[in-house]
């Protein structure tokens, strides 16, 4: 087993963390085994029937508004991150880096790294399962370098991430190989279209009660049907929030772009009529230091004006 004793305890904790309400209906749907081995074949295009193989792995990490919500596991030499999301996040390749660190540092803690025989660490594959209700297309890469503040060609660390598009009618490859992500699916949309219409409490009993009587994860909502609910409420909530702080953050920004604008046209203007006196001034052959002191501008600032406006002739 790649993981030691501490690193499984940690993990059997997280799950434990995870059962307060900070956690999500998909984390807590594929936190069982067996339908996470479903999922990882439906990925994977692979067969595996022993989930007793899976080596799950909960992450602890906070995602901001507090959700704990990704798993990771270990097989066939894979070590797989799956994150779930509501909104599209840019920095999760960052997150991703900081994760894969974690691990494989836990991996390699008893080895000798200053050996002459290599180490030999899993090959990861970082899934982001995106539910939002921004459109997103079926697939998408996020990338470590969109973030660099230089953009080349070739880099030296890079990071792929899979964005997969869950929501109902989408990757329907996807959902045909694995029933329970297809579910899920038709699930949070009968959330979101009911709360439209009704209080977001009656919205979500409605979606629990018609999905079981229908067949829709019937056995595991049956089963979890006060936590599904005391979730989907919170998950709803918090999406809504996130959805309106961006909302607040994108039109403050545009009042700010348009008072910045003002501040920069004024200074335009301030700077044409300075080039427009520069240009006289030096056109009667004075000095820099001269128009400076007339004009009461510093001398860097004149030979800036010069510069800028191409007065220098």
């Amino acid at each position: 087993s790649y993981m030691g004793q501490t690193k499984n305890n940690r993990a059997a904790e997280n799950l434990a963390a995870n059962r307060n309400y900070k956690s999500t209906v998909f984390a807590m749907l594929f936190g069982d085994r067996e339908r996470l081995l479903g999922l990882y074949n439906a990925i994977s295009g692979k067969n595996y029937q022993d989930p007793e193989a899976l080596e799950i792995n909960t992450l602890e990490n906070a995602i901001y508004m507090g959700m704990k919500n990704d798993l990771s596991f270990l097989i066939d030499d894979r070590l797989s991150l799956y994150e779930h999301q509501s909104t599209v996040n840019p920095n999760m390749p960052l997150r991703f880096l900081f994760y894969i660190s974690d691990l494989y540092s836990g991996m390699t803690t008893d080895e000798n790294f200053y050996g002459r025989k290599a180490l030999s660490i899993p090959i990861p594959c970082f899934v982001i399962f995106y539910n939002g209700s921004e459109p997103q297309p079926d697939r998408k890469i996020l990338r470590l370098s969109d973030l660099y503040t230089v953009r080349m060609k070739e880099t030296q660390l890079e990071l792929t991430a899979v964005l997969l598009n869950i929501n109902r009618n989408h990757n329907r490859e996807l959902m045909e190989a694995c029933r329970d992500l297809k579910d899920y699916a038709e699930y949070v949309d009968r959330v979101r279209k009911y709360a439209r219409e009704l209080p977001l409490s009656e919205a979500v009993e409605r979606a629990i009660s018609e999905c079981i009587q229908e067949g829709v994860l019937k056995e595991f909502l049956e089963k979890n049907r006060v936590e599904v609910k005391k979730m989907s409420i919170y998950e709803y909530d918090q999406e809504k929030h996130i959805r309106m702080e961006r909302q607040d953050a994108w039109e403050d920004g545009m009042q700010e772009g348009r008072r910045e604008g003002i501040k920069e046209g004024e200074l335009r203007g301030r700077n044409a009529q300075l080039s427009e006196l520069i240009k006289k001034k030096l056109a009667r052959g004075k000095s820099i230091s001269r128009i400076a002191e007339e004009l009461e501008e510093t001398e860097e600032r004149i030979q800036e004006l010069i510069l800028e406006y191409g007065l220098e002739e």
